[in-house]
């Protein structure tokens, strides 16, 4: 360890005598094409003398010159070195400043997105470009295959982008990457009363935030308008009225139309539930069930097993008992969008699919069915949430510059220009809102009303659909846990200890 001269005991070892002067450097030949620097000026290292006079001359020998100057020559030096070392100091000042400021420029901001096409972000971005003069934003939308590999190899390697867009459940995945929220953009009292609750919980890192979304999506019911005017029915409230319309609201190849024949061949489903591997979003749908049943996701077999087994025998009940669907079928989402599927849950933005698949097909957006709840008791209803959000590198040199960019797309007034821009695109809607206070916006709209109208209830965790987390993600480990569990490969014990070694690897603490 390096000891304080001041403070050593040890009297100080006289310096040792001058090295003597290197010698020249040697000559380094230009680069080929380089210009030629000039040629030297070729000067003598002998000090000329003045000639004596010469006996015959009569012209006398000029006095030799004065070495020093004097008094006034030395102040001159003086005031002229002084003069030098300030003046370079001011110079690499500026070059300093003007290689910070060209390390931006040239660098831009590079922001990694998903989903939104350039023609939609393109106008926005240009707005923050021109009331944020000297920084310039280059977009790239990201593919959604192996979109957290790419990113997180990126970021590791120090070369990732300035800002990028995270699944709300990744935070465990990148916490190392993640720089957090300065106050200057949002306070935690602010961002706790402009966001949704959920928002709080899951991008809380200690005492600070680390993402901030640009919108909200979760779970919803689809259903077909037509069957259910046809059949005279109402929308589903509870999971009980669920199963009943999903009964009648199914029709098989029998004697009778009924699905109650293991032979049976299904023509119309009711709804699509009681397999995972052509149900899609079955994770969300699993795990909402869950949780509004009060099971505990991080200890579903302790201290109770029975409600998360309820809830498992509830989800495989429509294709082992009522016989509504099969691993016959094809996808839950191609089967709605072909009209021959009553009841079907998924993410807001397979709307877009849904209309593009079947542009005629007669369909409304509602909120999931619920479990009864006890208000006695505090319960409330319990809704889903699977959305996205911006992060910052905490690695970038231009980190105020990004949490800025973020600030200004996460504010009111750019989310609805935004929302507005989206649909002026193909689609039908933009991304419904995060924000808390564009909530009334959006509640009546009859395609993502239901959406924002479930939001203030939401909750999430690490079993969702549509992730791209890749194979080592924790989406993809966890749900591959469950679908065992669900189809019988493995028990609800075995799950639970799967899911503490799960979460282990990334940190998380599954306290009972």
């Amino acid at each position: 360890m390096d000891s304080n001269p001041v403070y050593s005991s040890t009297p100080p070892t006289p310096p040792p005598p001058p090295p003597p002067p290197p010698p020249p450097p040697a000559k380094t030949p230009a680069p080929a094409g380089a210009p030629l620097p000039p040629a030297p000026v070729k000067t003598s290292s002998v000090v000329a003398k003045p000639l004596a006079p010469s006996p015959s001359s009569k012209i006398k020998a000029a006095p030799p010159p004065r070495v020093g100057g004097g008094r006034k020559a030395s102040r001159f030096l003086l005031f002229l070195g002084i003069g030098l070392v300030l003046v370079g100091t001011v110079a690499g000042a500026v070059a300093l400043f003007s290689r910070l400021s060209q390390s931006f420029s040239s660098g831009k901001l590079v922001y990694w997105g998903l989903w939104e096409p350039e023609e939609v972000m393109g106008p926005i971005l240009s707005e923050f470009e021109a009331s944020h003069p000297g920084i310039k934003v280059e977009y790239v939308m990201q593919s959604p295959q192996e979109y957290r590999e790419r990113l997180q190899t990126a970021l590791d390697e120090g070369k990732g982008p300035d800002l990028f867009r995270i699944h709300n459940t990744w935070v465990p995945l990148l916490r190392s990457n993640l720089d957090p929220l300065p106050s200057s953009v949002y306070s935690v009292s602010d961002y706790k009363n402009i966001f949704y609750p959920t928002t709080t919980r899951d991008f809380q890192v200690g005492n600070d935030y680390v993402a901030v979304p640009l919108e909200f999506d979760g779970l919803a019911m689809f259903v077909n308008d037509t069957m259910f005017q046809n059949a005279g029915m109402s929308i589903p409230q509870n999971w009980e009225e669920l199963r009943d319309a999903a009964r009648i609201l199914s029709q098989c190849e029998s004697e009778d139309g009924s699905c109650t024949r293991s032979d049976s061949r299904i023509i119309t489903s009711g709804v699509a539930l009681g397999t995972t591997d052509n149900v899609d979003h079955w994770q969300d749908i699993v795990a909402v069930l869950m949780l509004q049943n009060n099971v505990d996701l991080n200890h579903p077999y302790t201290p109770d097993p029975k409600p998360a087994q309820d809830v498992i025998d509830y989800f495989n009940s429509f294709s082992r008992t009522l016989r509504i669907w099969d691993s016959n079928l094809p996808s839950s989402t191609n089967q709605f969008a072909a009209g021959k599927l009553a009841i079907y849950f998924a993410p807001s933005w397979r709307v877009f699919d849904i209309k593009t698949a079947n542009p005629g097909l007669r369909f409304s957006v509602h909120p999931i069915p619920q479990l009864p709840v006890d208000i006695a008791r505090g319960e409330t209803p319990i809704n889903w949430a699977s959305y996205w959000a911006e992060a910052v590198n905490t690695k970038s040199p231009n980190k105020k510059q990004a949490w800025e960019l973020i600030k200004y797309l996460s504010s009111s007034d750019t989310l609805v220009r935004f929302y507005q821009s989206a649909v002026q695109s193909p689609r039908a809607f933009g991304e419904p809102y995060s924000r808390t206070d564009l909530a009334d916006i959006l509640k009546n709209e009859p395609l993502v009303g239901a959406y924002v109208n479930q939001a203030p209830l939401a909750r999430s965790w690490y079993l969702a659909s549509s992730t791209h987390d890749g194979p080592s993600g924790i989406n993809s480990r966890v749900s591959s846990a469950f679908s065992e569990t669900i189809i019988g490969e493995s028990d609800l014990q075995a799950l639970e200890k799967e899911i503490g070694s799960i979460l282990s690897d990334y940190g998380i603490q599954a306290s009972p």
